[in-house]
């Protein structure tokens, strides 16, 4: 598969998921692509470790989860940067045990946008596209104003991790 970049999301300091400054968490990666069928979507990138286990060899379900509802969540920033959203209903389906010896892989994209909430999919795949678990969810829009309230984002806890972006991600 072969995926054209875009743009690449901005991570956070302590999110679970993208925090970077979070030693628990997952650090995952997040790119704004159109895949080989030219639909925006978005690609996320994750590089399990241990600490994400369950049985052995084999990431929590849980992580899983919180993997697919974030991506699906972003989704929407891919076309509409400044909306923000919370998480209404979250569908997973668990097809295969997920491995933490290679990286793991989530295309999300919006499948219906309203005034007040949106739905989307999203797929946890391996490089030789093994499907491991799948999800649909319905997010519901938030104002940035209301969504942060004092907290607000700023250079140090929502920023551009720095890499050199190359003209596509194939996988």
């Amino acid at each position: 598969m072969k995926y054209k970049i875009l743009s690449k999301q901005n991570n956070t300091d302590k999110c679970f998921v993208c925090g970077m400054l979070n030693d628990a968490g997952t650090k995952a990666m997040f790119y704004n692509c159109e895949n080989e069928n030219g639909e925006k979507v978005l690609l996320t990138i994750i590089e399990p470790q241990t600490i994400h286990q369950s049985y052995p060899n084999r990431m929590h379900g849980g992580i899983i989860s919180a993997l697919l509802d974030e991506s699906m969540g972003r989704s929407i920033q891919s076309e509409h940067p400044e909306v923000w959203a919370v998480t209404i209903d979250l569908n997973v389906r668990y097809r295969k045990s997920t491995p933490l010896d290679q990286t793991l892989y989530i295309e999300s994209h919006v499948t219906s946008l309203g005034p007040k909430a949106y739905d989307s999919e999203g797929k946890l795949f391996l490089k030789d596209g093994t499907i491991c678990a799948t999800a649909k969810g319905k997010f519901y829009i938030v104002p940035y104003e209301k969504l942060f309230n004092d907290a607000k984002l700023d250079d140090n806890s929502w920023f551009l991790v720095k890499e050199d972006l190359t003209a596509y991600i194939e996988i």
